[in-house]
């Protein structure tokens, strides 16, 4: 995924794509930084992790300049996020989703909403890099109602 981002990044440089440029080297920072926290080298579902948290940052942020009016900053923040989205692996649709809760809720024995944790660690566990933790969260609450 490193050598991938870095390849983007200087075909984007010699494409002179400003925006492409400064989200991949937004990207590239945060890997880093993580990297240093953690004080090794990132495997492959770290980086799929630190790259969705910048995807959620770029989805919260898009929803709170659409409530303050600033559609200008909103089309950079959706730029952005196609491109990490490119990045990322391709998350299950809402029927996928809700057939690996159902079989979860099997599993775990849920019973109502105090199984909520048991469920969704069980749904994480195995199916974090490609299911969306919100959908996940509201798909759960429904069946356990």
């Amino acid at each position: 995924m490193l050598d991938r981002l870095n390849a983007d990044l200087k075909a984007a440089m010699k494409a002179g794509e400003k925006d492409k440029v400064l989200t991949i080297r937004g990207l590239l920072a945060e890997l880093k930084n993580e990297k240093v926290k953690k004080n090794e080298d990132l495997e492959e579902s770290e980086i799929i992790m630190v790259m969705k948290r910048c995807a959620k940052m770029r989805r919260d942020s898009i929803e709170q300049y659409g409530k303050g009016g600033r559609d200008d900053l909103v089309t950079k923040e959706k730029e952005e996020l196609e491109i990490i989205n490119a990045y990322l692996p391709e998350e299950l649709g809402e029927a996928q989703v809700e057939e690996i809760v159902r079989k979860a809720i099997e599993e775990v024995g849920a019973a109502g909403k105090q199984d909520f944790g048991k469920v969704m660690k069980a749904i994480m566990s195995q199916h974090r890099d490609r299911i969306d933790g919100k959908l996940a969260r509201e798909i759960i609450n429904r069946l356990l109602e």
